[in-house]
């Protein structure tokens, strides 16, 4: 891991340095995020679990999926399913998945590329590893994401974004001892590939042994760090962040992660995904595939998901 990266970090475009005025967000909470299944059965982590969705507003939910080495025959992934008033974005550090949809989107997605869903009034859609796979097993992580759309916008046409790998923006510190990756949204003065409705940063960076990333940070938007692996600090304050947790950020202008010096020989560097947008602030209704903002907007989502006005599955169906 990761499947986007370069031999030496130095040839690299830098980062806009800090001002000296910028203040570092300090860090308000740290959780664990608790193992499961999704879909046919592949492990998962629920990263934004027991945290306020205050906290994570503009986002609902977003699972780390494996890291998992599969045996011949093992790979899994999900039937078809709707949704209905957000968008997903699935992000394959490695492995391979096949996107399929009701609107003709669809194709593979590995190594670093980034599919980009916006459900909006309605999409029926479908991830699975593709057969080869299946037969042979493999390496499979990546993570899931669901961005919440305003009231506004639950009910826009649907599309779908495929970014591939070589579309990701490439960045590197000061010091050249870390790898940052924007995949959507802005950065400073960079602007990632992805586009969305919702205001959105969304960075993957690697930090080697003993470096540290002083990343500029909107300051209308929250800020939260996933660690993919390894092990750092987040902060000024250097609080411990491990595999599987989550960091929150809060009030200021840069959000200060740093590496552990020793890592362990797996994982070998400091892998965190970073991410923040600016707050939607409506209520939340969700259940299940659909985000909406009443129980009345779920139950009209249920009644035309089972009438059929929220897509066919196409004849070419994968």
């Amino acid at each position: 891991m990761p499947a986007v990266s370069v031999d030496n970090p130095l040839e690299l475009p830098r980062l806009v340095a800090a001002k000296p005025d910028d203040r570092a967000r300090r860090v308000k909470s740290i959780t664990t995020a608790p193992r499961g299944l999704e879909g046919e059965g592949f492990p998962v982590r629920r990263a934004f679990a027991g945290i306020d969705l205050a906290e994570l507003d503009p986002f609902i939910h977003m699972d780390q999926m494996g890291e998992i080495d599969y045996g011949p025959g093992e790979p899994k992934g999900t039937p078809w399913h709707p949704h209905r008033g957000f968008e997903t974005v699935t992000y394959m550090i490695e492995g391979t998945f096949l996107h399929q949809d009701s609107i003709g989107g669809g194709g593979m997605i590995q190594n670093g590329a980034t599919q980009w869903m916006t459900a909006g009034a309605g999409i029926l859609h479908i991830e699975r590893p593709p057969d080869a796979l299946i037969d042979s097993g493999g390496l499979f992580h990546g993570i899931q994401l669901w961005v919440n759309l305003p009231s506004k916008l639950k009910m826009t046409s649907p599309r779908y974004q495929d970014i591939g790998s070589n579309a990701v923006t490439l960045l590197t510190n000061e010091n050249g001892d870390a790898i940052i990756r924007v995949i959507a949204g802005s950065l400073g003065d960079v602007q990632g590939p992805g586009s969305t409705h919702t205001p959105i940063t969304l960075v993957h960076a690697t930090l080697l042994p003993g470096g540290q990333l002083v990343l500029p940070w909107n300051r209308e938007y929250n800020a939260l760090t996933y660690v993919l692996s390894g092990r750092g600090t987040a902060g000024l304050e250097r609080d411990a962040l491990e595999e599987g947790q989550m960091a929150v950020h809060v009030d200021g202008d840069v959000v200060v992660l740093s590496a552990n010096e020793t890592q362990d020989s797996r994982t070998e560097a400091f892998e965190v995904l970073i991410l923040g947008g600016e707050p939607i602030r409506e209520p939340v209704a969700a259940y299940g595939p659909f985000v909406m903002n009443t129980r009345a907007e779920l139950q009209q989502a249920f009644e035309d998901y089972q009438a059929g006005r929220l897509g066919q599955i196409p004849a070419d169906h994968i």
